[in-house]
């Protein structure tokens, strides 16, 4: 028997949690412990006085019963002679737009509930979008409550119409619409109220609407999940085949390395096979000793997946922080986890009329269009050719939270045709012409710290023992390489951004340079981190008060600020986000700057 995902969505009090609560009443599916708990939270919180509450059986949450809305996605199983069903109860409120799109992103159809009383609304349109925008493609029209309006055949039609206007314009290409009473149970598992309709209830379109296929016809995709080595004589990759098909002597490439081999056996469940198609875990070996990976694609020979390292994406914000352009995070993509950093908002998207709007930051529940590059290049899907390889989410690098969610439009072309270009001299060989080792030491802390000082002391002394140095000052690099910026939160990821490639490109030319920036964020300073090699990066945190930092105000910024003048300046009216386990602490207030840098040189070592 097959299984149909679908969601509920639309907005607030249309409905959701109701008719799917009935749904599990109808069919039976709900138990009688189910039933007697529902009838004790009915006279507890039910909103229909001695009558059952059917929304309570969905809304789990304790604020959820509180509020009468659903604030979490909540996920029910039910079945019928014809069909298994997984059904997501998503959201109204605009701010859980997040969460309503985490349960359209596995969805094959929506019902998109509409109260009789009030027509499509905004929230209608912003949840239909997110729909199209997640790959789904058929939609169940419930015009809820018309037992309210009498079941007037005239209000339907309306509804009806401009629903198709809206499905048409988003690009939703089959909507069934039904008038139902949720709370009654007319046309949901069978027909009342309008004796005007003859279309199918809700239930029996549901048990009748087509299921998107796997496409096992198209050529391979097989993402690698695990590699599998019990013992010496054995190595197997692991993995659920996206697209298409495989068996024994099938010729792949294994993505990104490009490297060739065929297929020397299949597995399914630990029993050898003579082929594995889409949608079934596989076990696969190799005819020849291959690099591969975790994350790796496993693709048909003859037709492989573009390779690139920046790409297109439409992206759902879920942080409480704002995206920015310049700040790094996780992305995590099929089964490859790589570096990412989001370099461009091409333009917000008015979820509600779909019109695209300028924008410097993505707050939550926003969604917008943006650009994103890579640390390393992976084989790169659509969303519109395959969900498992062309959706994705970003990961925030400190908290390992969920900071949005994404999918591919297309890849870029400089991404696909811009290549590292190797050569014969590198860091190694320059590190030891200078006799040296690399190093990337990032001084942070307000302004006024020290850091500069410090870091002239450093390197003052690095130079006497015959070091090859740079110090990267904050101030400095503003005249020339990042004049163009200024102090929003934007503009200092920016400016680290640079500031670190540059510092990346040093340490390549085997020199040790110094960073002197307040950098105030800790994900900029992780991401700057994450750019050298273990042991290559040393932060070190010149730890001085903010009353000490302003009695010295060498620049009178910290007056200039109290007066109003200087907006966003650190400590004052913008955060500083002090380093929680940095590399080196130096406490200026007790050590005069001499000890210190001493103590950086140390640390730095050969």
């Amino acid at each position: 028997m097959d299984r149909l995902r679908f969601i509920t969505c639309g907005s607030v009090d249309d409905g959701k949690s109701t008719l799917i609560g009935r749904l599990l009443h109808d069919t039976r599916e709900a138990s009688d412990d189910q039933m007697a708990a529902l009838a004790r939270d009915s006279a507890k919180h039910g909103t229909q006085g001695e009558a059952l509450d059917f929304a309570l059986l969905v809304d789990g949450l304790a604020a959820e019963r509180e509020q009468g809305i659903t604030i979490d996605v909540a996920y029910r199983y039910f079945s019928t002679p014809k069909r298994h069903f997984i059904v997501a109860d998503c959201p109204g409120h605009e701010q859980y737009t997040r969460n309503m799109a985490t349960g359209a992103s596995t969805a094959d159809l929506a019902i998109v509930l509409v109260d009789a009383r009030k027509g499509v609304l905004p929230q209608t349109r912003r949840h239909s979008w997110i729909c199209a925008l997640l790959g789904v493609r058929q939609v169940v029209l419930a015009v809820n409550k018309m037992d309210l309006v009498g079941w007037e055949q005239g209000v339907f039609d309306a509804i009806r119409a401009e629903y198709a206007a809206l499905a048409e314009a988003v690009g939703i290409e089959r909507v069934q619409a039904v008038p139902v009473s949720a709370l009654a149970g007319d046309n949901l598992t069978r027909r009342g109220g309008a004796s005007w309709y003859v279309g199918p209830t809700l239930l029996e379109h549901l048990e009748s609407a087509p299921i998107p296929p796997l496409d096992a016809d198209g050529p391979l995709r097989l993402p690698v999940q695990l590699v599998l080595r019990p013992d010496s004589s054995f190595r197997g990759y692991a993995g659920t085949v996206a697209h298409g098909r495989v068996a024994p002597g099938d010729a792949v490439r294994v993505q990104p390395s490009n490297v060739e081999a065929r297929i020397e056996r299949v597995l399914l469940g630990g029993r050898e096979v003579d082929r594995a198609e889409a949608g079934q875990a596989a076990v696969v070996t190799l005819d020849r000793e291959r690099d591969v990976s975790r994350g790796d694609v496993l693709s048909a020979v003859e037709a492989p997946l573009p390779v690139s390292d920046q790409f297109a994406a439409h992206v759902v914000w879920m942080d409480e922080a704002p995206l920015v352009p310049g700040r790094g995070y996780w992305l995590r993509i099929g089964t490859r986890e790589v570096a990412a950093t989001v370099t461009e908002i091409s333009h917000r998207i008015d979820v509600n009329t779909q019109a695209h709007e300028v924008a410097k930051q993505l707050a939550m529940n926003d969604v917008g269009l943006v650009k994103l590059s890579l640390a390393a290049p992976i084989p790169l899907a659509t969303y519109a050719e395959s969900r498992a390889l062309g959706g994705f989410i970003l990961v925030d690098r400190l908290t390992n939270a969920t900071a949005g969610a994404g999918v591919v439009r297309h890849g870029l072309r400089r991404g696909e045709n811009v290549h590292w270009q190797a050569f014969t001299v590198d860091k190694a060989v320059r590190a030891a012409q200078k006799q040296q080792t690399p190093r990337c030491v990032w001084f942070t802390g307000l302004s006024g710290s020290g850091k500069s000082t410090i870091a002239n002391l450093v390197e003052r002394g690095l130079v006497a023992q015959g070091r090859h140095t740079y110090v990267l000052d904050g101030d400095n690099v503003r005249h020339g390489l990042n004049r163009d910026l200024g102090f929003t939160e934007a503009d200092r990821v920016e400016n680290l951004r640079r500031v670190a490639e540059v510092a990346k490109l040093m340490v390549d030319a085997g020199l040790v340079v110094l960073i002197s920036f307040i950098a105030p964020y800790a994900r900029e300073r992780e991401m700057a981190r994450s750019l050298f090699a273990p042991g290559e990066f040393l932060e070190v945190f010149v730890d001085t008060p903010i009353e000490v930092c302003e009695s010295r105000d060498p620049k009178g910024l910290y007056a200039k600020a109290r007066a109003g003048k200087i907006p966003n300046f650190t400590g004052i009216n913008a955060p500083y986000e002090r380093p929680v386990t940095p590399d080196l602490r130096l406490d200026t207030t007790a050590d005069p700057p001499d000890a210190l840098a001493q103590r950086v040189i140390d640390a730095i070592g050969g």
